[in-house]
């Protein structure tokens, strides 16, 4: 339900006028597909290796550290946050940009300060060395 009050809900009231060009129109629909096709993956993730689910009610009961997991500790977030780029993209909204900027800083601080010491309560060890392995926002590509 959050995501969807984050990427539809907010934008519907941040935008005022609807008056996409051909380029952003295509531009903007290509990141929100991208956006939510890795929103669906990192979901589908949660449910067949994290026995879980997004919702707090029902969380993973395994540590995900496959898929785009491998690379980005919050995928999901990444995904949210093309979805509103897209949605900026498209509308030439600088409203959205705006919110998608906050939704960022609001993200930073919650799973610096909530989320990641409930994941390293939840899962110990294994979620410190998936920690150090994997970075929180932008991912380390290395040469082999």
């Amino acid at each position: 339900m959050l995501p969807g009050t984050v990427s539809v809900v907010v934008p519907a009231l941040l935008v005022d006028e609807v008056d996409v060009s051909w380029i952003r129109g295509v531009a903007g629909v290509l990141l929100i597909a991208c956006g939510l096709a890795l929103f669906a993956w990192t979901v589908s993730l949660f449910v067949r290796i994290g026995r879980g689910t997004l919702a707090p009610w029902d969380p993973t009961r395994r540590l995900v550290a496959a898929g785009p997991y491998r690379y980005v500790r919050n995928p999901m977030i990444t995904a949210v946050l093309t979805v509103l780029v897209g949605e900026a993209v498209l509308f030439a909204s600088a409203a959205l940009a705006v919110w998608c900027a906050l939704f960022f800083a609001i993200n930073s601080l919650w799973f610096v300060l909530y989320e990641e010491p409930g994941l390293e309560r939840r899962f110990g060890a294994d979620y410190r060395e998936y920690r150090r392995r994997v970075p929180r926002w932008l991912p380390r590509f290395r040469r082999a």
